[in-house]
């Protein structure tokens, strides 16, 4: 079996790329150190850096995600991105780095409600003042789905695994204000998604 085989791939990354692509070059800035908090498949990672020569991008994820990262990485051979770091947001293993910017996508609706605090707490402390968190996927408002297909797709998660599920801005808002990030901008994507922008508020 040939590398490229084995690489993972995701349909929906070559898809959600393009359009979070244009987000990013719009607001990051050109020499910007990026933590990527779930780097799945590894493909928004070489896509990125590719496209955005100048920035730092440090991939990461839990273990056994490095192997299917690392592939890509390899292929890519891009010199700004960073091979993967060992993260899981619920424990006291965040990098000692401090970032311009962190990017997740696809991740808050897989986590459990308790991990999802725990990466607002850990992106809080690991932005600079001023630095960007933009988290990407579909997300609920005042208790109700902005389509009928969220609506669907939230209930499938949540049957799947009970602590899956679309969450709702309000309470991101909540949790966020804790760890100093305040919601700047609410983007509209493709199919029905969103990439929430917060900026860190206090130093």
């Amino acid at each position: 079996m040939t590398q490229a085989t084995r690489k993972p791939h995701a349909e929906a990354c070559d898809e959600n790329g393009p359009p979070i692509l244009a987000v990013l070059k719009a607001r990051l800035p050109t020499n910007a150190r990026v933590l990527e908090i779930g780097s799945g498949t590894g493909q928004h990672a070489v896509h990125f850096g590719a496209e955005l020569p100048g920035i730092t991008w440090q991939t990461s994820d839990q273990l056994d995600m490095h192997e299917g990262i690392q592939l890509w990485l390899d292929e890519a051979a891009l010199p700004n991105v960073q091979p993967p770091l060992d993260l899981d947001v619920t424990c006291d293993q965040w990098p000692e780095a401090q970032y311009d910017a962190v990017f997740s996508a696809n991740t808050a609706h897989i986590m459990p409600m308790e991990a999802v605090e725990a990466m607002f707490r850990g992106v809080g402390k690991r932005l600079n003042a001023g630095g960007q968190f933009l988290i990407y996927g579909p997300f609920m408002y005042h208790g109700e789905h902005t389509s009928e297909s969220n609506r669907r797709f939230d209930q499938w998660l949540r049957t799947c695994e009970p602590h899956r599920g679309i969450r709702d801005v309000d309470w991101l808002e909540e949790i966020a204000a804790e760890s100093g990030l305040r919601l700047e901008e609410d983007i509209e994507m493709p199919v029905n998604n969103r990439i929430l922008v917060w900026t860190k508020t206090k130093p």
